[in-house]
């Protein structure tokens, strides 16, 4: 894949509460050169944020006490962070989903089980719109 080299150094948050999910997330990332923060709930993404200033960050929706719509809510509304891209990830691949990540602010959707080239070329996408 030509673009993973375009990907070395960029700092990618991967917010999820399933461990699986954040492990492959980090293993594809890492070989492709990313810098990877790994947050399991948005009270956990939130706190780590500010310290990392990340370029782009994928946030799961169906998690406890803070749900993504919720955190990518919260992010958005911070202007430090409101133009960082957040793709909403999820299980479901609805209609319903995908307008309501837009409605809080999501730059896009990305059904799971994703792929290690979905991931990557959503990474390169949103990373060098970000630059």
């Amino acid at each position: 894949m030509a673009d993973a080299a375009n990907l070395a150094g960029v700092k990618v948050m991967v917010i999820d509460d399933s461990n699986t999910i954040r492990r492959s997330a980090e293993i594809f990332l890492v070989q492709a050169g990313c810098q990877v923060i790994l947050a399991e709930d948005g009270f956990d993404a939130l706190s780590k944020i500010a310290d990392h200033a990340p370029d782009i960050i994928f946030c799961d929706i169906m998690m406890p006490r803070l749900d993504g719509y919720q955190t990518c809510a919260l992010i958005k509304k911070n202007a430090k962070f409101s133009a960082t891209p957040v793709i909403m990830l999820s299980s479901k691949d609805g209609l319903f989903d995908r307008a309501r990540g837009r409605m809080v602010g999501s730059d896009e959707y990305l059904t799971k089980p994703f792929t290690k080239d979905s991931l990557l070329k959503t990474v390169g996408i949103h990373s060098h719109r970000a630059t």
